[in-house]
């Protein structure tokens, strides 16, 4: 694929592109190669800003024409001002991150509303091989072994929602994936695969 060539987005990407409203101020944290940055710039006409920790991933968004600097959510976010976006997003990072509790309250003081999703750890499939198993699963949506994996986090949508009832954040919306498809609200935290939630305080 060339820089000009667009892509074809992950559905929890597509689900989040499809909610940006044209001309929308977007900073995207941890934002890959920039694939979503550039459906983002094209099809909705947004500012679009990217914050990436990956060097090769920085250098492939750039070569797409897209601003993106090289940083750590983990430190750099606290460079960002206050109100300086209309949207932050935050695509499969959150687990990623030293302090989860931390991210989310920067990205929304750099954004009223903020995009966050992440893989749930209490999918059935992975209760199933630690309860048949004993092991740390390796699926689809966690695809490499413990030892490896990127995930310090094992977050869970009830855990999810737990941290934003305590810390007085609302869910505007939220969406969740099994598979590719959309699954239900209910029993989402052990349907679920995969969840989007819109956030944004009370």
């Amino acid at each position: 694929m060339t820089a000009s060539e667009p892509a074809r987005l992950r559905p929890d990407l597509a689900l989040i592109a499809a909610q940006v409203p044209p001309g929308a101020r977007v900073l995207d944290v941890g934002c890959g190669d920039g694939t979503l940055m550039a459906a983002l710039r094209d099809g909705r006409n947004a500012d679009v800003r990217g914050l990436e920790i990956d060097p090769a991933n920085v250098a492939a968004a750039m070569e797409r024409g897209l601003a993106v600097v090289q940083g750590d959510a983990n430190r750099d976010l606290a460079d960002y001002p206050a109100g300086g976006f209309d949207y932050a997003i935050l695509s499969q990072t959150l687990q990623t991150t030293e302090r989860p509790d931390r991210i989310v309250d920067e990205l929304l003081r750099i954004a009223p509303r903020a995009f966050v999703s992440f893989p749930n750890f209490a999918h059935w499939r992975v209760r199933l091989a630690l309860m048949w198993g004993g092991r740390m699963p390796v699926t689809r949506l966690l695809p490499v072994a413990w030892y490896e994996t990127p995930n310090i986090h094992h977050v869970t949508v009830s855990d999810f929602r737990d941290l934003l009832r305590s810390r007085g954040i609302g869910v505007e919306r939220a969406w969740f994936l099994s598979g590719d498809r959309p699954a239900s609200d209910a029993a989402a935290s052990w349907r679920a695969e995969h969840a989007i939630f819109l956030i944004s305080r009370k």
